[in-house]
């Protein structure tokens, strides 16, 4: 599978130093890719010789295995660290922490860090391409990359649909990496939540902001449901989960009210009974199994895509 096209972007640092351009070639070869993991035979030796350190700083399920899993199907070598396991606990510095590791001849890094802009400080200090898996409330990339894919492969294309993201804007990097990705692709967006969990600064990026639930449900295509990131809150925003789950959580009988079908979509991982019910991540309108099929064939191509930068 050879890269006709390159990425405007040495590292996948975040969605806005992605041009319209590199986010459609991202999508298209992922959509390669995606026939490649459905095949009896899953491997391809597309970065045989590319080393891989996966580090987190951050705890992390689905995004590591996906990340993982898209690295080993692309028959990279693969070298996994944990923070909390290492030298990092001992006070060795990031940038120190990540030259030990290169200088094991690693090629690219994907990290996950809770400080915003810890890729791109890296990127300025060392010689490997960083892919961003997540850093604070700020940026997950390729979280909003499998979901522009996710809404393309389910509705035909991007442009024009109405997308909203619901829950916890002020903490969550996924809210960002979407609205910039869905926007580029020419969708429409809206917030909705609480006063108290939509950023100050969100209207400088040409969303629209709603606080009631059903108008905002009524108005989209795509509903993404956000998980309140209680461990990312340092006060209280609202005054308990139960009175949130009556105002902004989603459940089968509000779903089956609107006049019309609409996709539903979840990052992940999900307080059931929280911010959606089980009954709604289970429906037939829930795609979040989708999106996590769709994260490695998104990965695979964001690795490879970088990766071709090389020859």
């Amino acid at each position: 599978m050879a890269a006709s096209q390159r990425l405007s972007s040495k590292h996948l640092l975040g969605i806005k130093d992605l041009n319209t351009q590199d986010i459609e070639l991202i999508l298209e070869t992922a959509n390669n890719f995606k026939d490649v993991i459905n095949r009896p035979i899953k491997k391809v030796p597309s970065l045989r010789d590319i080393t891989i350190a996966n580090i987190f700083f951050e705890n992390s399920t689905r995004t590591k295995l996906s990340f993982e899993l898209a690295q080993k199907r692309l028959s990279a070598d693969v070298v996994n660290f944990a923070a909390s396991s290492s030298s990092v606990s001992k006070g060795e510095t990031l940038i120190d922490t990540v030259n030990n590791i290169l200088s094991m001849k690693v090629d690219m890094v994907v990290m996950r860090h809770p400080y915003p802009g810890a890729g791109v400080f890296l990127s300025k200090h060392i010689n490997a391409q960083i892919v961003n898996a997540g850093d604070g409330a700020h940026e997950h990339p390729t979280q909003a990359l499998l979901d522009a894919f996710s809404i393309k492969e389910k509705l035909g294309e991007v442009a024009g649909k109405k997308v909203v993201i619901v829950g916890d804007v002020l903490h969550s990097r996924v809210a960002l990496s979407n609205i910039l990705c869905l926007q580029k692709l020419g969708a429409e967006v809206m917030v909705c939540g609480p006063t108290t969990l939509i950023p100050k600064y969100i209207h400088t990026l040409g969303v629209k902001v709603e606080h009631n639930l059903m108008k905002a449900l009524n108005w989209c295509d795509v509903a993404n449901m956000l998980r309140i990131q209680l461990e990312r809150q340092d006060i209280k925003y609202f005054p308990s989960l139960r009175e949130y789950s009556m105002m902004y959580g989603l459940n089968k009988q509000i779903l089956d009210s609107l006049d019309k079908k609409i996709i539903v979509m979840h990052p992940g991982p999900i307080n059931r009974g929280v911010e959606i019910t089980s009954d709604v991540a289970d429906s037939q309108q829930s795609i979040i199994l989708d999106q996590v099929e769709n994260g490695v064939a998104v990965r695979m191509a964001v690795l490879y895509l970088l990766a071709s930068q090389k020859g």
